[in-house]
């Protein structure tokens, strides 16, 4: 990828930041970077490695001579500049909700279903961060014993709400240290010191926007059309990693001990499931980590052909940024990056 030039969409904001920072990893030159954002963040400045790269305002000519965009900026701005940039030539992964579910859209989590690239017309969607982490630890089980239905909840860290949503969590609890009233306003409800059982706008079935997501998602992308999956998500006061909790009905009895095997050999999953030595993820360990991390692997006492599990990842990292970068790696692999239109 470092001979490619590449646009970073919302790169002022926590995953374009992150965006960044994994770019700087593999080796992406500055002078093949792009940094778009909105007029209110164009002429800053942001520092990468030893240089210093100048902020863009994103325009119908930002994506002249880029190969791959990046984008992070919500689903309005996708919606608008994605076409925009295919035609340019671009390639275009978005992390916004806008393309995920539309059927000439891939959705892809590479170490899945990458063959699901073949298939692009120029833009490709990055999975919710939820649903990334869920699959990543369901699919090295499913590919050998096929999922009947799935029962999850997360507890997702409030970095999934954006910069923003930290910077609430923070003040809330130092207020609430000392003894002053809070009001929320990124959240619905104080989230310092609380649990707030609702991500997203609740929809007609109550169910939130979420839940749905994490249900659709896992259906398109493992073209499971058959899978039952409910899900209950929860906003906790935790900076960075989303945890989930995950009860798997398969086809067929998959003993605890073989579904850890698939687990331990599974890439960009890292197993910790030692009870005796009390080790399970946590959120604190998955920050800045690019591995799901996988731990309380047991049988369900009452379902023979159920497990249950316990799943942590960097909802910054795996669950967005990373796995677009990871996307694009898959592109250039095999060849699949440049898009029909236009220089």
């Amino acid at each position: 990828m470092q001979n490619l030039k590449i646009a970073v969409v919302g790169a002022t904001g926590m995953v374009g930041q992150e965006f960044l920072k994994i770019l700087k990893q593999k080796g992406v030159s500055a002078a093949n970077l792009r940094c778009l954002a909105s007029s209110r963040s164009a002429g800053n400045t942001i520092i990468y490695g030893d240089d210093t790269i100048e902020v863009e305002e994103t325009t119908i000519h930002s994506f002249k001579g880029v190969d791959i965009a990046l984008f992070s900026a919500g689903g309005e701005t996708s919606r608008y500049f994605a076409p925009l940039a295919v035609k340019s030539g671009a390639t275009v992964i978005d992390n916004s909700s806008a393309w995920r579910m539309d059927n000439e859209v891939p959705l892809v989590i590479p170490e899945i279903n990458s063959e699901d690239l073949k298939w692009h017309k120029g833009i490709i969607a990055n999975p919710n961060c939820s649903t990334i982490q869920m699959l990543m630890a369901l699919w090295p089980l499913h590919r050998v014993n096929p999922i009947k239905r799935v029962v999850v909840s997360t507890y997702q860290s409030v970095s999934g709400a954006g910069g923003k949503a930290v910077n609430e969590l923070i003040s809330e609890s130092r207020q609430i240290l000392e003894g002053k009233a809070v009001t929320p306003h990124i959240f619905p409800h104080q989230i310092g010191f609380n649990l707030i059982p609702q991500i997203d706008v609740f929809l007609d079935n109550n169910y939130t926007k979420e839940e749905m997501k994490m249900t659709n998602e896992s259906i398109k992308i493992l073209h499971a059309p058959n899978l039952a999956l409910s899900a209950t998500c929860v906003r906790v006061p935790v900076m960075i990693g989303h945890s989930e909790n995950i009860n798997v009905e398969f086809a067929d009895l998959m003993p605890a001990d073989q579904a850890r095997l698939l687990l331990t050999k599974a890439k960009g999953v890292r197993v910790l499931d030692d009870p005796s030595i009390n080790l399970y993820p946590m959120p604190f360990m998955a920050a800045g980590s690019d591995d799901t991390m996988v731990g309380r692997i047991r049988q369900d006492l009452f379902q023979p052909n159920c497990l249950n599990m316990w799943v942590v990842a960097d909802n910054v990292r795996k669950g967005a940024a990373l796995n677009a970068v990871q996307i694009a790696e898959s592109l250039v692999e095999n060849n699949w990056v440049r898009a029909s239109g236009e220089r």
